[in-house]
């Protein structure tokens, strides 16, 4: 069997952090939740439970974390250009995908998603 590619899912990362230019959203967290797929060559070594052949998802995680608990956004595209930049930082990355909801931001919607993607440009 050959397998060439490898695909991270995070799935329903629940967080808290300021989103929004409205006053009063400037002034107390809302909840977001992100989905992340982050794609990545399957080496030998990862397929062999070589630890250092594998994207470490936990770090990717605790820096989205920090970054979206301890920042500030006006735009929710802001926030998911962020989130995509740090999951697709480490060189292996090929392919991206982030979605962040934001739940009640419409009175008569379960919430408000955007997704933006990244591909690595082939040399």
């Amino acid at each position: 069997m050959s397998i060439s590619n490898a695909i991270i899912k995070i799935t329903n990362l629940r967080l808290r952090t300021y989103i929004g230019f409205n006053p009063d959203e400037q002034t107390k967290q809302q909840d977001i939740i992100i989905n992340c797929e982050i794609h990545y060559p399957a080496s030998k070594h990862c397929l062999s439970d070589h630890v250092e052949g594998a994207l470490n998802y936990k770090t990717i995680t605790k820096k989205i974390i920090n970054h979206v608990e301890e920042g500030r956004f006006l735009l929710l595209e802001k926030l998911v250009s962020d989130v995509l930049e740090i999951s697709a930082e480490h060189p292996w990355v090929t392919h991206a995908r982030v979605t962040i909801d934001k739940p009640h931001a419409l009175r008569f919607a379960d919430s408000v998603s955007l997704t933006l993607e990244f591909h690595k440009e082939s040399s």
